[in-house]
């Protein structure tokens, strides 16, 4: 089975007036030709290979029964979810819903996460990235002897 992608980085396209966002163009050979845009943790948006999406979707159905938090998280992460397919130049429509989630104006942020991408508003990425950059070296003690970095 082949390797998911790694997605890495830090990107500023523009959300035009149309809703629509250029795909950086690193992002977008690792994502593919179909993608999935969801809302995200912390109020960012995720894009995620139509390959991740499933295997996100299907390892929260296995636990979503008889867990009533499971349930509750697929249902608003199922209905939030979107299908994308770039256009010929590279650009892909945010759905008004997901930029409303995410307060997404003109001024974003694209965000390498591994297996993912995230879009974030720029204000609030930087806020974010404020305030955990603070933590970073401590939890680096934390994380990476766990991983075996």
């Amino acid at each position: 089975m082949a390797l998911p992608p790694l997605l890495l980085g830090t990107y500023t396209p523009k959300i035009d007036a149309k809703g629509r966002m250029a795909l950086p163009a690193k992002l977008r050979s690792q994502l593919g030709a179909g993608l999935v845009m969801a809302r995200g943790q912390e109020r960012c948006v995720y894009l995620l290979p139509q390959s991740e999406f499933r295997r996100i979707a299907i390892q929260i159905q296995r636990t979503s029964m008889g867990d009533k938090a499971a349930r509750d998280y697929l249902r608003v992460f199922l209905s939030g979810a979107v299908d994308q397919d770039p256009d010929k130049q590279g650009r892909v429509l945010v759905p008004q819903m997901l930029r409303d989630y995410a307060n997404l104006g003109d001024d974003i942020v694209v965000i390498g996460v591994g297996t993912r991408a995230e879009i974030w508003n720029r204000e609030a990425w930087e806020r974010y990235l404020n305030e955990k950059e603070q933590g970073y070296a401590d939890i680096a003690d934390d994380v990476l002897p766990v991983v075996g970095f």
